[in-house]
């Protein structure tokens, strides 16, 4: 099977506007996958319910503001089918059939669930809930519904690859063969740094994002870290541990070399470098905003792309699901 024929399906849960640390780490990646895959590009808003199942009513929100950022940063509707998970019921029909195929022993084994338990504190309260559990069988319905055969994740995701690919095997030999077994394509997803230093991240105030003016660019790298020991404008400075020239290396890597030797030998400052790269993102950005500006003009054009997407995914997933009744002998 050539790569034109092999299908991926990815997706992010809906956290409404993307920033730099989304579109280096997933979308970039994304983008480049289109020339060479069939892809579906999955708004995953039921798998927001596993871990912030209280705060709902942004979702519907959130979704519009990712969607329009995958468009303006190159997902093309045409070539690619963007949809919402929650619009195609088949995933949870597949879901519910698949959780009859896993031990709770085997859920229980996996390691990212481990490391989330720990990180969100789930052991206090009410604990775990019976949705987050099972998780990795909802990203696995996810995954086969469309046959994906990739799936493109970081590493902390292979663990649930390894489920999806279990439960395709077991029930290609219990039943029938429906589903391909998907391989993981480990993606190196690059922990781009947010202004203070640490990784890009909402929850932490350190973003800058895509839609963002120049002026809101250059305002928010006011406050961006840079080398701690350089203390006075007449100091050199020290590239490879600050988070500006990082900037300069993506946005404008044909000036690094300029920065580099600027820096080191104290003849750029600080303040004015910030402002040169604020102006390097602006224009990098200036066409991911114009499109979006173009897209947000247009009333209904998001939702018409999701639609579209639906009907397209809602088409791949019944003729799954009619396989998988006549494999298993049900409905």
């Amino acid at each position: 099977m050539t790569p034109e024929q092999k299908i991926i399906l990815s997706g992010n849960r809906p956290t409404g506007r993307l920033h730099l640390g989304n579109y280096t780490g997933a979308l970039e990646n994304w983008v480049a996958l289109q020339k060479d895959y069939r892809c579906f590009f999955m708004v995953a808003d039921w798998h927001v319910l596993t871990t912030d199942y209280e705060h709902t009513p942004a979702i519907a929100e959130n979704t519009r503001e990712m969607v329009l950022d995958w468009i303006s940063a190159g997902i093309d509707p045409e070539k690619s089918v963007v949809f919402v998970q929650s619009h195609i019921k088949e995933h949870a029909e597949l879901y519910l059939l698949l959780a009859m195929l896993i031990s709770t022993a085997r859920l229980e084994r996996n390691p990212t669930l481990k490391e989330q338990v720990r990180d969100l504190d789930m052991d206090q309260g009410e604990g775990i809930t019976y949705g987050h559990l099972g998780y990795p069988v909802l990203q696995a319905a996810d995954i086969l519904i469309y046959r994906a055969h990739v799936v493109p994740v970081g590493e902390d995701q292979l663990p649930h690859i390894e489920i999806t690919r279990e439960l395709a095997r077991k029930f290609n030999r219990l039943y029938r063969d429906v589903f391909p077994v998907p391989d993981g394509k480990l993606t190196k997803f690059a922990r781009f740094p947010g202004l203070d230093g640490k990784r890009m991240s909402k929850s932490l105030g350190n973003t800058i994002e895509l839609a963002d003016s120049p002026e809101d660019i250059q305002q928010k790298l006011k406050t961006a870290f840079t080398d701690p020991e350089r203390k006075r404008r007449s100091d050199p400075g020290r590239p490879e541990v600050c988070l500006i020239y990082t900037y300069w290396q993506k946005f404008a890597p044909e000036r690094s070399a300029e920065i580099y030797e600027g820096c080191t030998s104290a003849k750029l400052g600080c303040v004015d470098c910030k402002r040169m790269v604020g102006e390097a993102i602006a224009a990098y950005l200036a066409p991911l905003r114009e499109k979006r500006r173009a897209l947000e003009e247009k009333p209904g054009a998001v939702e018409a792309v999701i639609r579209e997407g639906d009907e397209r995914a809602r088409h791949a997933a019944v003729e799954t699901m009619r396989a998988v009744r006549e494999a298993m002998n049900i409905g």
